[in-house]
């Protein structure tokens, strides 16, 4: 069979740009409290009678995330039951629905409901996208389609920091509810993933698909080879992934990977950015400095999905760690040196702040905040994938709503500068334990990538083996 190169690489393109669009909007809700807060806190253009606390602002940015740990239960459960497409358009039917409440509410209470739900959704579409991603692009091509999520959240962050500081709270949420419902619209043309079709016994179906997206006869009969493996078990046998080394191990790697880049600080950054360029007392307008850091992150964004293909996963992952470091410790060094009694913000100290949260954005958006998702994914054969990345999200999902709910409150009483040391330091921590855990996951297929980490499993219970016989000679 004579396949078009060029045309099944761009289907491919196209059928992950289609399904990123979910995501879009899943970038324009997370900086939605950006300008937000601010008005709602100021009182100036406001649905409530009076400013809300910080308390109340705190649970309007963190409680969707509490929400959203629940995502991970029953997020594999959708996967497997009715498919990676129908789950991302089921989850978009109560985020519309949320979105547009968000226009009508006028009490602080019904606010935070409202965004718990809408965050609770989004966490099932950053679940759902990198999957179905994953398993519609070939080895070839999964690096650059991988972080195409992390271009379309920060599009999405962008289109809401130029919006929202310059719009009602009212047309702010019109626009976001509508873009929602237009973008939810090509999803439903979609194929959905040959994988997944397989696994229910349609083969001929998920062949189609193959033929349609892959770039020749070989990457089909091998990609069909992976999925008669993969399926030997008919089902998943959770217990029995537990107590298994490589899942363990992949969902550890996993784990690592989700909990450490939310542990950098980036979602407390980003979801305060207006108020934090505010609290530096800067002549830097925030609402202007917002939208430039946004576009920012689109740059980087960019970035990633050019060297995603020609650099391994794990050498951007530790660049990027190493970007992030010095822009947290930048962020510290400036709120240290301003605490001083009659301090006096002047020169170029005005604009430390900001090139401090643009080393931040920048390299956590050209690096592990794109990489994450797609190396979540590589970890994983295609019968764990949903199950692994699920439970990686709850740990993920928790740190969220931990940093983002406290982190107005750690500021307070510990004070700006200690709590961007701390998450400095921790930037520290998941490189030096990405450098020696991580196996390199490029240009691999997931049999080759299951095959390497099987491999560390037995040469490590080699190991011990070699030292309890030794003990035992002694």
């Amino acid at each position: 069979m004579k396949l078009n190169i060029s045309q099944c690489i761009i289907r491919q393109y196209v059928a992950v740009v289609i399904v990123n669009l979910g995501v879009l909007t899943t970038g324009m809700s997370l900086s939605w409290p950006s300008p937000v807060i601010v008005k709602l806190q100021n009182g100036t253009d406001s649905p409530f009678a009076r400013p809300i606390t910080e308390n109340e602002g705190s649970w309007i940015v963190s409680g969707g995330f509490l929400l959203g740990v629940a995502t991970s239960f029953l997020g594999g459960i959708l996967l497997d039951k009715i498919g990676r497409k129908y789950s991302i358009i089921l989850v978009s039917l109560p985020k519309l629905c949320a979105s547009i409440s968000c226009i009508f509410i006028t009490e602080v209470w019904a606010l935070i409901i409202a965004r718990a739900i809408w965050i609770f959704c989004d966490c099932f579409t950053l679940a759902f996208v990198p999957v179905y991603s994953s398993e519609i692009a070939s080895k070839e091509h999964r690096g650059s389609l991988g972080t195409l999520l992390q271009l379309f959240s920060c599009l999405g962050i962008v289109i809401a920091l130029s919006v929202g500081p310059f719009v009602s709270y009212k047309a702010l949420n019109i626009f976001i509810a509508t873009v929602i419902a237009v973008t939810n619209v090509p999803i439903l043309f979609l194929p959905d993933s040959p994988y997944y079709l397989y696994s229910k016994g349609r083969e001929e179906e998920a062949k189609k698909i193959l033929i349609f997206l892959r770039e020749s006869d070989t990457l089909i009969k091998n990609e069909i080879e992976d999925y008669k493996l993969w399926s030997q078990e008919k089902t998943v046998d959770r217990i029995a992934l537990l107590k298994n080394k490589v899942f363990l191990k992949s969902l550890s790697l996993s784990i690592l990977l989700c909990v450490g880049s939310n542990l950098t600080g980036f979602n407390a950054v980003s979801f305060y950015l207006q108020t934090i360029i505010e609290s530096t007392r800067t002549k830097l307008r925030s609402d202007i400095a917002s939208v430039v850091i946004g576009c920012i992150q689109i740059f980087a964004a960019l970035c990633a999905t050019l060297v995603s293909n020609k650099f391994g996963r794990r050498t951007i992952l530790l660049a990027s760690l190493s970007g992030i470091f010095l822009g947290l410790v930048g962020l510290g060094t400036f709120f240290k040196v301003s605490e001083s009694d009659g301090f006096v913000v002047s020169g170029f100290m005005n604009y430390i702040p900001l090139i401090s949260l643009i080393l931040v954005i920048f390299f956590y958006s050209s690096g592990i905040g794109s990489l994450i998702w797609l190396v979540m994914a590589e970890l994983f054969d295609s019968q764990s994938r949903a199950f692994g990345v699920s439970l990686s999200l709850i740990m993920g999902t928790l740190v969220i709503f931990l940093t983002t709910k406290y982190f107005p409150i750690v500021t307070l009483v510990a004070g700006a500068a200690a709590t961007y040391f701390f998450f400095s330091a921790m930037c520290v921590v998941i490189g030096s334990l990405i450098a020696i855990f991580l196996p390199e996951t490029k240009g691999k297929t997931f049999q080759e990538i299951q095959t390497e980490l099987q491999g560390s499993v037995n040469l490590k219970d080699g190991c011990d083996k070699e030292k309890q016989i030794s003990e035992v000679n002694l």
